[in-house]
């Protein structure tokens, strides 16, 4: 039984299909990357898992039940973290009080979420450096450390990794990259869109190819990496 599966998904902008029938599953502990050119619908998987966009047909099944007409708050209470593409924090509020706001969606009492707040520090300490800075200031490195630290603060099943990388000096790269073998050694689940193919299948125990709203190829990372034709198209070899 898949802790997320996606079932013949079609999604459509006005008359335009973003995707055309995809079917996917991520295992529980499973690190999993969908891999693409810019516009082939990775983002819009995403979207549509989280709620953000409604489906025109298929269905979308975390833990056998379907979620595809769910509200976006719902599915996040549900178990689902997504953190988007652009970060989307709370540019005026500091860093702790956008970590504070994420815990609404916690029913835990106050120093439970004060626990969880100090654990959140400990996988990215610079944002307890940075604890009473507003947000807008941070580099942008430090924004999506603190846009993943949000979510990871709902206390996921699943986390959807919209281009963590994008925009980010190699160094920061390399930090959120850090982090994602952290999470995934402790068995975080975790579906990656990722810019850069090479990261993303390193890190990645299984990937699919998005072309044109279309899976066009599926397999263990390790595999794909090697195939020529995504050599070619993606790694420049």
């Amino acid at each position: 039984m898949s802790l997320l599966r996606i079932e013949n998904l079609e999604v459509a902008y006005g008359n335009i299909k973003a995707l055309k029938g995809i079917s996917l599953r991520v295992e529980e502990g499973e690190v999993v990357s969908l891999i693409g050119a810019n516009g082939a619908g990775k983002t819009t998987t995403l979207q549509a898992i989280s709620g953000l966009l409604r489906a025109k047909s298929g269905d979308i099944l975390f833990k056998e039940k379907s979620i595809k007409k769910e509200k976006a708050y719902r599915i996040s209470r549900a178990g689902i973290g997504h953190v988007p593409e652009g970060r989307r924090i709370f540019s005026d509020l500091s860093v702790e009080d956008n970590l504070i706001v994420a815990t609404v969606a916690i029913k835990n009492n106050d120093m439970r979420i004060n626990e969880d707040i100090e654990k959140i520090y400990g996988l990215f300490p610079v944002l307890k450096e940075r604890k009473f800075q507003k947000a807008g200031t941070l580099s942008g490195g430090e924004q999506q450390m603190l846009a993943m630290a949000r979510a990871l603060l709902t206390q996921p099943k699943v986390l959807l990794l919209d281009e963590p990388s994008m925009g980010l000096s190699p160094l920061f790269v390399e930090k959120i990259f850090d982090t994602l073998k952290i999470l995934k050694k402790a068995g975080k689940t975790i579906l990656l869109v990722e810019q850069n193919v090479n990261l993303a299948l390193d890190i990645a125990d299984r990937a699919y190819v998005l072309e044109t709203g279309k899976i066009v190829k599926e397999g263990k990372a390790s595999d794909l990496k090697n195939d020529s034709a995504i050599k070619s198209a993606y790694l420049g070899i």
